[in-house]
């Protein structure tokens, strides 16, 4: 399993009938939802792939393929796309605040 501190061993339990249900890491999952959004943050500062496997093998002592890392980063964008394609309010609030500050020193010379 991959997790934000590197890779961890885990033994799940098996029982006969199959159902036994994990409760921190689902089944068949590969690793934690920390990794992926540590991928996505690297992408987003503008890290290829490549770099951002080098990071993780590096930094966390785990070896992620660039298909993973691609695979992750393309999650995102299906939820931008949705997010880009959403209705639109028909009118959203507009509040301009404009000012001038303006410091005043007064110098009385008294004679």
């Amino acid at each position: 399993m991959l997790t934000e501190v590197g890779p961890v061993e885990i033994d799940v339990p098996r029982d006969r009938d199959g159902s036994f249900e994990p409760k921190i890491v689902a089944k068949r999952k590969r690793r934690l939802s920390g990794i992926d959004e540590l991928v996505i943050s690297l992408s987003a500062k503008g890290l290829t792939t490549g770099e951002v496997a080098a990071h993780l093998a590096e930094v966390y002592g785990a070896q992620v393929s660039r298909q993973t890392i691609s695979t992750i980063t393309d999650k995102v964008v299906e939820g931008m796309v949705e997010w880009q394609n959403r209705p639109l309010d028909p009118v959203y609030p507009v509040i301009f605040i404009d000012a001038i500050h303006v410091k005043i020193r007064v110098l009385a010379h008294f004679a």
